[in-house]
């Protein structure tokens, strides 16, 4: 596989996005430094079209971003009167009929919903801050690596609002419902070493040591056969909602899809 079979759309960039292909890896880079890579709609439809375009053959996708921070959260260009050029504004929004405004979100999850889709692993290399929708697009990832320079915060209940780019779930279930409301609603910083302890973060090293960290987890999760790399993932989404013995019913189910696939007799 090749950068070729992607097309890029110059869009993308512009909306400080970028895309690349490496054999069975995506690299999605934040590339707006200078503007500590705020958010805004035009980037949540590049992140979700490049979910959308991603080639079946890749098996990592690695989220990275340029400059000294991850991601500064929602550009603030949208809680004023003139807004984002060609986008609505917040006060537009609030002003739009049930239907519409409901569609009009879920357009937004779209561009942090794809990472945790079965066929793929994807891994966020956060440092710096991660607040707010950068939080949570770190949060939409199966994996985080933090450098430990790393602060995480969810501001939205500071400005009146509440975390709407589907970070809600994930967070409760890494650190449990007390911890979630607390860090939610306090908007408080959480730093590398709390975010390890907790489980939001699988692994925190030197900034420096950031890219190569995340570079060594890819490949080893490239070292297993796909095919049961996606039936563990799989049977681990969805243990929260079986219980004991539907687990091991599921467990059992998989390891004879996997026994004879790797038996050359499967489907």
């Amino acid at each position: 596989m090749t950068a070729s079979v992607i097309e890029p759309d110059p869009q993308w960039e512009e909306a400080g996005v970028r895309l690349e292909i490496d054999g069975e890896t995506a690299v999605v880079t934040l590339c707006n430094p200078k503007r500590r890579n705020a958010q805004s709609p035009a980037m949540w439809r590049a992140l979700a079209a490049i979910g959308r375009v991603l080639p079946g053959s890749i098996r990592v996708v690695l989220l990275r971003a340029e400059g000294v921070s991850f991601s500064a959260g929602l550009d603030r260009a949208m809680f004023t009167p003139e807004g984002i050029p060609g986008e609505r504004n917040f006060l537009q929004l609030a002003a739009a009929e049930d239907k519409d405004l409901d569609e009009t979100i879920a357009g937004y999850q779209e561009a942090f919903t794809w990472w945790r889709r079965p066929d793929l692993i994807s891994i966020a290399a956060v440092q710096g801050h991660a607040v707010g929708a950068g939080f949570q697009l770190a949060l939409g990832c199966d994996l985080r690596v933090v450098a430990e320079d790393v602060q995480f915060a969810m501001k939205e209940t500071s400005l009146g609002l509440v975390p709407d780019l589907a970070g809600t779930k994930p967070l409760t279930e890494l650190v449990g419902y007390a911890r979630a409301l607390e860090i939610c609603a306090t908007g408080r910083w959480v730093g590398a070493e709390e975010a390890v302890a907790t489980g939001l973060a699988n692994l925190a090293v030197p900034a420096t040591e950031l890219d190569d960290a995340v570079r060594d987890l890819a490949a080893a999760l490239l070292a297993a056969p796909r095919s049961a790399v996606i039936e563990t993932k799989a049977l681990l989404q969805g243990a929260a909602g079986r219980s004991y013995e539907e687990q091991r019913s599921a467990e059992r189910a998989a390891q004879a899809r996997r026994l004879r696939d790797l038996a050359g007799i499967g489907d």
